[in-house]
């Protein structure tokens, strides 16, 4: 008996344990793209097909005829339907999308179960004939059934008897055939949803048609009643239409495509000024991976069945249908386990996936897609919406085109470290409204305060004002903002209109200007809160409550998400959030509200949360690059120039918006900026922003001092202090007297007129 080496462990292999070897990674085969592998073996069947039929005529040389002589002895008289069978396989795999692995195993079985009853019904008509062979079983026989039909068909017979083995064979083709239409029934189901849509889109248009069919009725009849209330002479007949019911027509609003054609002043830029380089993904070995899942959930005692695959921009989802009984949460606990099994850096399970009772597994891809604005662009969806502030977000995990309208988020917010994609994310976001929308129906306000990202649109008509890059310009823009807020809602009560949709139609049926959308996108919110913090979060709280009738729309960006710069009551009233890639969970939580985006890939990777998901939900944001937004400024600029205005109308391009009686924002920053500081009361000074606050505030208490106000208006000592100073200055309150609260010097506030 051979003993033990000293030294070495003795191994023990428990009973029926199977030892697994290691996978090999070098498979040049398979190396290859889905598509280029779908196309070599659409080749190779019909290569295989077009030497059966020659070799019939003896044309095929010497292989063809030995190929030939073969597959007689083995199949025989079914030789003659095989070029149609390899014909067919070869057309299911060029038309199925999926991929080669994928479809393999049901083509075998197909073809198996089609040679088996082929065969077999050829050999079961030889049988009954030749009772020679029927009783006496010759296992190299080869009739018209080939030698596979008779070693089948030989104890079928003896068993079951002549009809019930015909049965069976026939049953067997054709099990068969319908593996091989299946493909072809599928593409024409998937069809089918279109041309429901069609016949939609045509019922919706003859609806529209009798609507306006009966207008024009009703007011025939309306107008005869007229003329026969004028023959009675009845006074103030003009009156008659305000009595006399009127029916509104709902038309449909029109798609970009049918705007851009209409206006022909203003040129929309073209989608090819935008770079068109795309690329594909690779998302590894999908057999592997999802055996790899089955199996690590299957050790830790959950049984679950693999379902479909989606291989996305990003990362590759894996969908899984637990069994009965089985919880979530034991699913979702096992995320750092199923990450080492993978062999990936990060994972995230989507439990379960909204709206399908399945869970999801997203695995980063082994190679990244590029994705291009101009591809998601060159979107159905996105050219035939007629949604004006409709903006592109990127592709989903599916590699689907996915797009948010931002009236009705109604305000966004954006977070996300640096190198996340933050900053690319908002010039998508900017470029997708230049493109929908000309100066005369969007107004922009940029705030750069990294002053690097936004000068390349200074250019801009859209901008109301040159782009900000201070705190205190910001605090200006706000406040100017609050108040055309406050303006348009007092116009669009005038003209009874809910929203600025609706007052715009009424406009547009008018033919008079329409009021323009206002977007302030910012794009370093943390910096701005760091200096006016509690003056820009009571500015931007007020607009975020009120502002979405009134077209005003707020898109805040911050690499810094701590809830000192987003603040509960910030969260509280933009629920309509983006998330890129933070650096922790903590981070993650204060956007979202859940966890995920700690996980993210960066570079684009983004989760995006709103009203229209339960969940959020994964999306690869486009790139656009500098030179990109550059073509498209550059070209607006060129081919939109702008007239000439005089200096009493506005001040470097930078137009008023409908209000004769109101100065224009550019103007505001710029007087705030000529203004001698002892005269800046509500804008750039020395003054707290808080002083009338803090003036009411005294006067209503009778006293004056810094604790006083450190309670009433939530402030520290330091800026309480500067403020019973200037009230001391401007003659409110008296001099300090020791540790005494100083006295009031007015009554109330309008006795305080000189001040």
């Amino acid at each position: 008996m051979a003993k033990r080496r000293p030294g070495r462990p003795k191994i023990r292999h428990k009973k029926n344990e199977k030892i697994e070897t290691p996978h090999k990674s070098v498979r040049p085969f398979l190396s290859l793209s889905e598509k280029m592998q779908r196309y070599i073996f659409t080749v190779l069947f019909f290569l295989l097909a077009i030497i059966i039929l020659f070799s019939f005529a003896s044309s095929a040389g010497v292989i063809g005829a030995n190929l030939n002589h073969l597959l007689r002895l083995l199949i025989g008289y079914v030789i003659f339907a095989a070029p149609v069978i390899f014909i067919l396989i070869g057309f299911v795999i060029f038309q199925n999308e999926e991929s080669i692995k994928s479809i393999k195993n049901s083509l075998l079985v197909a073809g198996s179960i089609f040679l088996l009853g082929a065969t077999g019904i050829f050999a079961l008509g030889e049988l009954r004939v030749d009772d020679s062979l029927k009783n006496n079983f010759i296992w190299n026989h080869s009739g018209p059934g080939g030698w596979l039909g008779y070693i089948i068909t030989w104890p079928l017979y003896k068993g079951f008897d002549f009809w019930v083995t015909f049965f069976i064979f026939v049953l067997a083709v054709s099990i068969s055939l319908m593996f091989l239409i299946e493909p072809f029934w599928k593409k024409r189901q998937e069809n089918k949803p279109n041309e429901e849509k069609l016949a939609v889109e045509v019922k919706n248009k003859k609806t529209s048609k009798e609507l306006k069919e009966s207008a024009t009725i009703l007011e025939k009849m309306k107008k005869e009643a007229k003329d026969k209330l004028k023959s009675l002479d009845f006074k103030k007949v003009d009156n008659i239409n305000s009595e006399l019911p009127a029916l509104e027509i709902k038309k449909p609003q029109k798609g970009f495509e049918e705007r851009k054609k209409e206006n022909l002043i203003y040129k929309y830029p073209p989608l090819e000024l935008l770079s068109a380089r795309t690329g594909n993904s690779e998302g590894g070995d999908i057999e592997l991976n999802s055996a790899i899942i089955k199996k690590t959930l299957k050790n830790f005692g959950i049984d679950v069945e693999m379902g479909e695959v989606n291989i996305g921009p990003t990362v590759t989802q894996y969908t899984l249908k637990p069994a009965e009984g089985v919880k979530l949460s034991k699913i979702t606990a096992l995320q750092n386990d199923l990450a080492l099994a993978l062999a990936s850096q990060s994972i995230r399970i989507e439990a379960p996936i909204p709206g399908r009772s399945l869970v999801g597994v997203e695995i980063p891809n082994r190679k990244r897609a590029l994705v291009s604005l101009r591809e998601v662009m060159d979107n159905q969806e996105f050219k035939t919406s007629p949604d004006p502030l409709l903006m592109v977000l990127g592709k989903d995990v599916m590699g689907r085109a996915t797009f948010a309208d931002l009236g009705e988020m109604p305000h966004l917010l954006i977070g996300g470290t640096t190198g996340s994609g933050k900053t690319i994310c908002l010039n998508t976001i900017i470029m997708s409204l230049l493109y929908r929308n000309s100066p005369e129906e969007l107004k922009l306000v940029l705030v750069d305060p990294k002053r690097v990202e936004f000068p390349v649109y200074a250019s801009l008509q859209h901008l109301l004002c040159p782009v900000i890059y201070d705190a205190q310009q910001t605090l200006v823009a706000l406040k100017w903002l609050v108040g055309e807020m406050e303006r348009r809602f007092t116009v669009l009560s005038e003209a009874h209109s809910r929203d600025i949709g609706s007052y715009n139609l009424k406009q547009e049926k008018k033919g008079e200007e329409k009021m323009p959308y206002i977007a302030l996108i910012i794009d370093e919110l943390a910096d701005l809160m760091s200096v006016k913090g509690k003056e820009i979060e009571s500015y931007v709280v007020r607009l975020a409550q009120m502002s979405r009738a009134t077209g005003i729309h707020l898109i805040l960006a911050t690499q810094r998400p701590s809830v000192e710069v987003i603040t509960g009551l910030i969260k509280a009233n933009i629920t309509s959030r983006i998330a890129l890639k933070v650096g922790s969970l903590v981070d993650s939580r204060t956007i979202l509200d859940a966890s995920g985006a700690e996980k993210l890939l960066g570079k684009g990777d983004m989760l995006i949360m709103s009203k229209e998901y339960s969940k959020p939900k994964r999306i690869q944001s486009p790139y656009v690059s500098e030179i990109e937004i550059k073509k498209v400024v550059t070209w607006l600029k060129e081919n939109n120039p702008i007239e000439e205005i005089g200096e009493e109308e506005g001040e470097g391009n930078y137009l008023e918006i409908q209000n004769q009686n109101s100065n224009s924002l550019a103007g505001e920053l710029q007087k705030a900026m000529e203004t001698p500081e002892a005269q800046m009361d509500s804008f750039y000074s020395k003054e707290d922003p808080l002083f009338e606050e803090a003036k009411r505030t005294v006067i209503a208490a009778r006293k004056a001092s810094a604790s006083l106000l450190q309670r009433r208006l939530g402030i520290g000592y330091a800026r309480a202090a500067r403020l019973i100073d200037i009230l001391e200055e401007r003659g409110i309150v008296g001099p300090a007297d020791g540790a005494k609260p100083r006295d009031v010097l007015v009554g109330d506030e309008t006795d305080d007129n000189d001040y």
